[in-house]
């Protein structure tokens, strides 16, 4: 199974493109990266792994549902590792997003490709420090429903666009600019 996940991530990250320079030398970096490692895609390779993750907007793209995480501290966008029972990067964060959402699949929508990449050191389990290599998604909801918070969160909620909560991470930002743009939105004001 890991096997079929790394040729999943492999194919996703060739397929992709960007209009944004830094995307792509990620881009790049990732392909390396799984040209190194086999089992980059699972948390036991304790140099990095692949991990995916999916911002969940509604379908009138003005709100998103942010958790703050219990480890950061931070409201990030829904996510996790791989798991080998994971048919794609894509099923991966599908799944994260119904686990830590608790909002039905039967109401999301995944985007075709990934939005943005990101890059950050993580405490993830024992040892030195580890490498998250984030694969972000678009999840689209009809509209605001209510989440029901998981044991991985803290909190739990919809931020209207400009309404978000402060201090959220420079990458946070850029998904909800890859969002915006994908949804045909933009709101006069850079986020």
């Amino acid at each position: 199974m890991t096997e079929m996940l790394h040729r999943d991530a492999v194919n996703v990250l060739t397929n992709w493109s960007n209009a944004d320079d830094t995307q792509l030398d990620l881009r790049r970096a990732y392909l390396e990266f799984l040209s190194d490692h086999p089992d980059g895609v699972v948390r036991e390779c304790r140099v990095g792994h692949i991990t995916a993750s999916a911002l969940v907007m509604d379908e009138s793209a003005t709100s998103v549902l942010l958790t703050l995480h219990p480890k950061v501290g931070r409201w990030l966008q829904l996510g996790g590792h791989l798991e080998l029972s994971d048919a794609s990067v894509r099923a991966a964060a599908l799944r994260e997003a119904v686990e830590e959402s608790g909002l039905p699949e039967s109401v999301m929508s995944i985007s075709a490709s990934p939005l943005c990449l990101d890059r950050h050191p993580v405490p993830c389990g024992p040892g030195p420090m580890s490498e998250h290599l984030d694969v972000q998604f678009l999840v689209t909801v009809p509209r605001v429903l209510p989440p029901v918070r998981s044991d991985e969160s803290d909190d739990l909620r919809w931020f209207l666009l400009d309404e978000l909560p402060g201090g959220l991470d420079e990458s946070v930002l850029r998904l909800i600019r890859a969002a915006q743009l994908t949804a045909g939105q933009t709101t006069g004001e850079e986020l």
